[in-house]
């Protein structure tokens, strides 16, 4: 079941009418718990054993870590935890990609093996809840929080529907608190709710799918030379179409618990109108960014150990967040070049630790940014390497035999609606969505949300399954 379906609707409408009756908060969380699993299983039934498994696991583990004595049996407990949950991951998500690897690995060697043809099905959001559940068993074991107080709770943060597939990846300190006493959305959080959710399926219904996905698939799907400008419109258009599509559903998941009475973390916050790449991610995905620090980063050493230790931990951790996304070396590049930047970028400001920059250099240093992030976007979208040296030389100007691809119309719209988000996302910079729609006046406030509503009907049935749905 995917937001920006006409069965979501129907649905969400049910849960919210029966979380608002009278009814005894245990019951209410039951059924919220309930409907989470409809949710899951409406997807595919059988895989909701799979969150049975790790919700099983990491509750008993989690207690453990609190009654056992002893540091090796602590990590035994912790391991169980990391195992069962990274073991589901592995074989879900990279088993065909592993296979095949070691087959290139072992041929290298002069050994023939083919490996078994493994029709493994991916479990939608399995990267997602994977991350969520390991971070619990991790905390408890660090002592950075508490078990959950009863099994119900529990259960119900690894389910809960809104962030179940695609994030926000939450903390247990971040919500099972907010199980433990009746939530209910008083009338301006259903209100504000109701319009993040209608803002995130615009952005996902009418700008990714309806007019930015339609420019990517042809460059970077169609089997024609691109030159220089339809090249810098694909990728400018993927660029505007993931960020609609991933802030889309994270919007639309925090509306959907707002108006359910929860609160849940911003997952992006102006991202195009980063400074820098260390700015950038801390606008980009951020709960991913955060689950990477203090799980990865950090324990890899961080940046206490001097500067080769902090680069090679920054390199380490944006190359295992790349293989997150996806099981291809497309998007370990991708990831290799994000902790390329980071690192050069750390060494450019200790370097340079007193220079002041000028407006104008800010300004070019954002551009920069920018560009350099789009060209990483190549790898993250392109299903080979041969395809993104395709897209990369059409961006150089060096594809000989390059012939126009994109019609007039879809260049016009495309840089229209990237320009209006990177506008948007630089004006918004400093502030919060709260802040700025708090300052419209409510009859401007209630136009534009009947605006986008009737575009969201207009361009329903033409949208596709969320982006991060595959990770």
């Amino acid at each position: 079941m995917v937001f920006n379906s006409l069965t979501f609707v129907v649905f969400f409408a049910g849960v919210l009418a029966l979380h608002s009756l009278p009814l005894p908060w245990t019951v209410r969380k039951v059924n919220l718990l309930v409907a989470s699993y409809l949710f899951y299983a409406a997807w595919n039934p059988p895989f909701v054993i799979l969150l049975w498994i790790s919700t099983v696991v990491d509750w008993w583990a989690a207690k453990k870590l609190v009654s056992v004595q002893g540091a090796h049996a602590r990590r035994a407990w912790m391991l169980l935890s990391v195992v069962a949950n990274l073991g589901m991951l592995a074989y879900f998500k990279y088993g065909g990609f592993l296979a095949q690897n070691f087959a290139v690995l072992v041929a290298s060697l002069g050994v023939a093996w083919q490996p078994p043809e493994l029709d493994i099905v991916l479990p939608v959001g399995i990267s997602f809840y994977t991350f969520a559940t390991m971070s619990y068993t991790l905390d408890v074991y660090l002592r950075r929080a508490a078990p959950a107080r009863n099994v119900l709770d529990y259960a119900l943060f690894v389910t809960f529907f809104p962030h179940l597939v695609a994030g926000p990846i939450l903390r247990p300190t971040e919500l099972v608190p907010q199980f433990e006493s009746p939530r209910r959305a008083d009338a301006n959080q259903l209100c504000f709710g109701l319009a993040l959710m209608t803002l995130g399926l615009f952005q996902k219904i009418v700008l990714a799918d309806g007019f930015l996905a339609a420019p990517v698939e042809k460059v970077y799907d169609g089997s024609q030379i691109p030159g220089i400008l339809d090249a810098w419109i694909a990728t400018l258009a993927f660029g505007g179409q993931i960020f609609c599509d991933f802030a889309g559903y994270s919007t639309t998941a925090i509306g959907a618990a707002m108006c359910l009475g929860f609160a849940m973390p911003d997952n992006f916050r102006f991202p195009y109108a980063a400074i820098g790449f260390s700015d950038f991610w801390r606008r980009w995905h951020i709960t991913l960014s955060a689950w990477l620090r203090d799980y990865l980063y950090i324990p890899l050493g961080g940046s206490w150990h001097g500067p080769a230790r902090t680069y090679m931990a920054l390199l380490a951790t944006m190359l295992l967040g790349g293989l997150w996304h996806g099981a291809s070396w497309t998007f370990v590049v991708w990831g290799g070049l994000h902790g390329s930047y980071l690192a050069v970028e750390r060494f450019l400001r200790a370097r340079y630790a007193n220079l002041e920059p000028s407006r104008a250099q800010l300004f070019a240093l954002g551009v920069l940014t920018f560009l350099l992030v789009h060209v990483a976007w190549v790898f993250f979208r392109a299903h080979t390497f041969g395809g993104a040296w395709r897209v990369l030389a059409g961006m150089a100007a060096a594809n000989a035999g390059a012939v126009p691809i994109l019609p007039a119309i879809e260049i016009v719209t495309t840089v229209l609606i990237v320009a209006g988000i990177v506008a948007a996302h630089a004006l918004m910079r400093t502030r919060t969505l709260e802040a700025a729609l708090a300052a419209v006046p409510a009859p401007v406030l209630s136009g534009s949300w009947a605006l986008l509503a009737l575009a969201i009907v207009i361009e329903q049935g033409s949208g596709n399954a969320f982006i991060y749905f595959q990770f």
